[in-house]
């Protein structure tokens, strides 16, 4: 693949990811400024993360079937048509139908985000080659960026709002996906990540032990993060703390920007674990258990550890989740790739889907110290999947026969 197609790739991803993290903030926002109830708030993200898990199995199928930069311009035209529906919306409906209406332009953007995802996490492992480190290193670097600039958007969903309003806001956001869509166009070969056999519909669900216990511990992992994450901490940023969209918006972009950075410089941070044979497995389970001891420690001293425990988390829980980015590549073989991601980023929305749900429900039951040990449950199982992660099969050799369906 050329370095270009990677860059084309990246930058719209990159582009996407911004009006992502905006309008998540965004919509949080204004809704529960217009006094709608935490479980309602979780209601309007359920649908986003829902058609996550289907876009990531059926557009991984189509990626390696027709190329990727199919499914990447179809994820950024879906985000644009997703952003101006979202304008229609009037306060005066009634909140059924008000619900009901998000959910369905939320769905659109939960399609768009994955078709956009997958298409630029699987570009990866054709731009790496076989040097030694180099897909480790370009999976840090593409996550850690994305997560960053997801970061900065959390900021500037929250002032977009505060600045010029709702409609205006997503006017701003759909007019960037514009421009990045039109670059797409124009600069994007056509043959990228296009798989040499036609995979057959079946195989979407057709993986090796290795990719389906990885796939399991990533749900787990992710719905953790989002059961605090997502609903229960900035409505509790702003009931209970009384911090302005700015701070909450800031407060939460700082910690995915310093998740981000983390990302990238998890290669370096494991260098001595994964100097040998079969070290990123091992480095998995202990970071896996890190993660476990810190959501306790949060969890025991909520009062105290409200900011800092949450970035010592964050810290943390980007070592894990740099590390699970790297090793669904090193377990996929080239020309199933874009089907073994779209795989494990189906786990990876159904657990985020999960834990959106859960971070409503927790935090209406008991605040968020019930949402905080709710997410150490999850991580408990986490660390127990990974225990079962095979070890890396030498340069050259199959890790495992991906003809052979396994359960976890």
């Amino acid at each position: 693949m050329k370095l270009r197609n990677y860059a084309v790739v990246t930058a719209g991803y990159w582009a996407f990811t911004l009006t992502d993290g905006a309008l998540r903030m965004l919509v949080l926002l204004y809704f529960h400024d217009l006094g709608y109830s935490p479980v309602s708030i979780a209601f309007l993200f359920l649908l986003y993360e829902f058609m996550g898990i289907l876009t990531n199995l059926i557009g991984g199928w189509v990626g390696a079937r027709s190329g990727l930069n199919r499914t990447l311009i179809a994820g950024l035209g879906l985000q644009v048509v997703a952003l101006i529906a979202l304008t229609f919306h009037s306060p005066s409906w009634q909140e059924w139908l008000s619900v009901a209406f998000v959910m369905g332009a939320q769905a659109l953007s939960g399609v768009a985000k994955d078709l956009t995802k997958m298409s630029s996490k699987s570009a990866v492992k054709f731009v790496a080659g076989d040097t030694e480190g180099a897909l480790f290193r370009l999976v840090a670097i593409l996550t850690g960026s994305k997560n960053a600039l997801k970061g900065v958007g959390f900021f500037l969903g929250a002032a977009l709002l505060s600045w010029l309003g709702y409609d205006a806001a997503l006017w701003v956001m759909a007019g960037l996906i514009v421009v990045a869509l039109l670059g797409v166009l124009l600069l994007l070969d056509e043959d990228i990540g296009r798989s040499k056999n036609k995979p057959p519909l079946g195989s979407i669900l057709s993986k090796s032990a290795a990719i389906n216990r990885l796939s399991a511990a990533r749900f787990f992992l992710f719905a953790s993060r989002d059961i605090w994450f997502v609903v229960a901490l900035p409505v509790y940023l702003d009931d209970v703390l009384g911090w302005s969209y700015e701070a909450i918006g800031a407060f939460l972009a700082a910690w995915v920007i310093g998740y981000g950075f983390v990302q990238t410089l998890a290669p370096r941070l494991l260098r001595s674990a994964t100097a040998k044979p079969g070290g990123e497995p091992r480095a998995a389970r202990t970071w896996a258990l890190l993660l476990l001891g810190v959501a306790v420690g949060v969890g025991l001293c909520l009062c105290l550890a409200i900011v800092g425990g949450l970035v010592v988390f964050g810290v943390v829980f980007a070592v894990n989740s740099s590390l699970h980015s790297f090793l669904i590549l090193a377990y996929s073989e080239n020309d199933d790739v874009s089907l073994d991601v779209g795989f494990y980023y189906s786990a990876n929305a159904a657990g985020r889907l999960v834990g959106t749900l859960l971070s409503g429900l927790l935090y209406l039951w008991g605040g968020l110290d019930t949402a905080l040990w709710g997410s150490t449950v999850f991580l408990a199982i986490t660390w127990l999947l990974t225990l079962r992660l095979p070890a890396l099969a030498v340069r050259g050799q199959d890790p495992t026969p991906p003809q052979t369906p396994a359960s976890v």
